[in-house]
């Protein structure tokens, strides 16, 4: 499955697009100024998401890749 196929995933499962994770995620205080908070492991985004969203482990692991910067 290709990383666009992962977000497009997560976006169906969750109402929500990468983009809107990442503000809830500020929101959380694991991401500022869009980029990883430090100390913020992918263990803390994959818990978070996995708790209120019910992804499974790659898909979250996805999000993580998107909040460090990947987009392809």
């Amino acid at each position: 499955m290709s990383f666009q196929a992962y977000l497009d995933n997560v976006q169906k499962k969750t109402g929500k697009s990468p983009e809107d994770l990442q503000k809830l995620a500020e929101k959380k205080g694991l991401v500022e100024k869009g980029k990883l908070k430090a100390g913020v492991k992918a263990g803390d985004i994959v818990a978070w998401l996995k708790e209120e969203y019910e992804l499974g482990h790659g898909h979250a692991m996805s999000i993580y890749a998107y909040f460090t910067g990947k987009r392809e």
